[in-house]
């Protein structure tokens, strides 16, 4: 886990970049965006890098005029001054990288914000999810670990550009690289999650086993928003082999209320 002082470094970071770029375009945030997660490419391919930038025998200080002077001509400096900010905590190798990247999803997000799409971005994250999970090779193609990212990169270009924002496509790509360490879908689902939090949102999911109509949509996201004091992104999942009922999950919190849940539980009582 973290440290304080590397919450408080990724807090510092947020905070100037923030101040930095507070009359910016999306695109130029989006710029900035590229940039950061340019760096964390280059954390996750240079492993030396990361230990020299995590190194604790060393000076904040030192740790920061390392990466400023890797960085400095190449990217803005609204970035190079954030990154150097960032890396000024106490991290282990793995959290800067994925402090890194979240950093960098941040800005994606706020890039979004900024243009008006966050929610097109949630709808559309979630919906390639579905196509994704729905779709076995598709699913192993994207998922395999083994196989050059590039290449992956570039399939999902084929399938998503020019049908989705570009904060879409540039967020799946991420989720390519395994964002926080998790495999492609739990990637995707998680930033599917940010974005909603983004827009102050809980996200629901939920599995019927035919559609809701706007009406039971709405009271659902209503009773849910009363139960958890916030607003509720549903992210609803038609699969008929639920039979019946409804099942809704929150964070942990599951509630099946679906009549395979119950048959399979009368069938395990009565193979008791």
């Amino acid at each position: 886990m973290a440290s304080i002082l590397s919450r408080e470094s990724f807090a510092d970071a947020s905070e100037k970049l923030t101040a930095d770029t507070r009359t910016a375009s999306a695109q130029q945030l989006a710029t900035v965006a590229d940039e950061i997660l340019s760096v964390a490419g280059l954390l996750r391919a240079e492993p030396r890098l990361r230990r020299a930038l995590t190194d604790p025998s060393r000076q904040p200080a030192d740790r920061a005029n390392l990466l400023r002077g890797l960085l400095s001509g190449k990217l803005s400096q609204v970035t190079v001054d954030s990154l150097t900010t960032l890396v000024a905590g106490r991290w282990a190798p793995s959290e800067l990288l994925d402090a890194t990247e979240r950093f960098g999803v941040e800005v994606v997000l706020r890039s979004a914000d900024k243009a008006g799409t966050l929610t097109d971005v949630e709808d559309e994250l979630f919906r390639f999810g579905q196509i994704v999970s729905g779709t076995p090779e598709l699913a192993i193609t994207l998922s395999d670990p083994g196989a050059p990212t590039g290449r992956r990169v570039k399939l999902v270009e084929d399938l998503l550009k020019g049908k989705t924002q570009a904060a879409t496509l540039r967020l799946v790509e991420v989720a390519l690289e395994g964002f926080g360490g998790r495999g492609f879908e739990f990637s995707l689902a998680r930033l599917v999650e940010l974005t909603a939090a983004k827009r102050d949102r809980e996200v629901a999911y939920v599995t019927v086993a035919t559609p809701l109509d706007d009406a039971g949509e709405q009271r659902l996201a209503a009773k849910l928003s009363d139960m958890y004091g916030r607003q509720v992104s549903l992210k609803v999942d038609v699969d008929p082999n639920v039979i019946g009922g409804a099942s809704v999950r929150v964070g942990a919190d599951l509630y099946d209320g679906t009549i395979l849940r119950r048959l399979t539980e009368a069938k395990q009582a009565f193979a008791k």
